[in-house]
């Protein structure tokens, strides 16, 4: 069949399942099913898809028709520009995490800490724009540390950064300049309202703590302290309601500077604060 047309069929069933942006959608699975750049795609899209190519693209089709996002069909994220390999152990990162990358940017630092670091994105991100940098990555999944040193080599970031399993920072020692997270923040009782895309296929390690989802935060305050240099920076994510309530428990735990950010929807996505001098 012509590649137009299976696109066409397939973006009609997106729409059918009320899935999002369905054009997109195709546009990036049919480029991955016939492997071609996905600015090559209209060339090629009035050619015959050869049976193995239509196979496969009818395969991501079903399972984007299950609600698994493009990035976990495909494995792959993009994040500040560069390709990061994801899996089911990890969070798929979104581009409001790229607000924490923006932030930190502004200030060089010569050693970095990126808590719960998933896939690895923060961390490799920061030290790819940093040529000078040394960082460490933690996370509690040894399983999410093994992606996030596949990331670092393909990025070639690798000797400069360090892997520890730590629950937070309890397996942490020496001091930064910079601390970077992006916890799990999402409230318990919020859990039932996420959509399908996330709740089924993002792990609820990286996604909620529970309760109240503040718990992360309340940790990080207390325990980075004792890590970051005079003057040093910490900077996380937050949820869009969470900004007085995460400004408060820092500011409980002796932080100066504290403010918050916001992310291109203008919604508040970012706290940043500062160890005194």
């Amino acid at each position: 069949m012509i590649l137009r047309e299976l696109m066409i069929q397939a973006q009609a069933q997106l729409r059918a399942a009320n899935i999002e942006n369905p054009g997109r959608d195709v546009r990036k699975l049919a480029a991955a099913a016939l492997a071609v750049p996905a600015e090559r795609l209209t060339l090629v899209s009035d050619s015959a898809a050869s049976p193995e190519q239509a196979a496969q693209f009818d395969f991501y089709i079903s399972q984007r028709l299950a609600r698994k996002p493009v990035a976990r069909i495909l494995g792959h994220r993009e994040f500040w520009g560069r390709q990061f390999e994801i899996s089911a152990d990890v969070l798929d990162p979104r581009g409001d995490t790229e607000t924490i990358v923006l932030e930190a940017l502004k200030m060089p630092a010569k050693r970095l800490l990126d808590l719960g670091t998933g896939s690895g994105v923060l961390a490799v991100t920061l030290l790819a724009e940093w040529p000078a940098s040394q960082a460490v990555a933690s996370d509690i999944s040894n399983a999410a540390l093994a992606i996030a040193a596949k990331n670092a080599d393909v990025h070639g970031v690798s000797g400069r950064l360090e892997f520890c399993c730590s629950d937070w920072l309890e397996a942490i020692s020496g001091q930064f300049d910079l601390i970077v997270s992006n916890p799990p923040y999402i409230a318990q009782d919020e859990l039932p309202g996420l959509s399908a895309d996330v709740i089924r296929y993002d792990p609820k390690i990286a996604l909620s703590p529970g309760k109240d989802g503040l718990a992360a935060y309340r940790t990080i305050a207390h325990n980075a302290k004792d890590h970051l240099l005079p003057g040093g920076r910490l900077i996380v994510e937050i949820g869009a309601s969470q900004a007085a309530d995460v400004k408060t428990i820092f500011t409980q735990s002796g932080y100066q500077e504290i403010a918050s950010l916001q992310d291109l929807n203008e919604r508040d996505r970012v706290i940043t604060a500062r160890m005194p001098e």
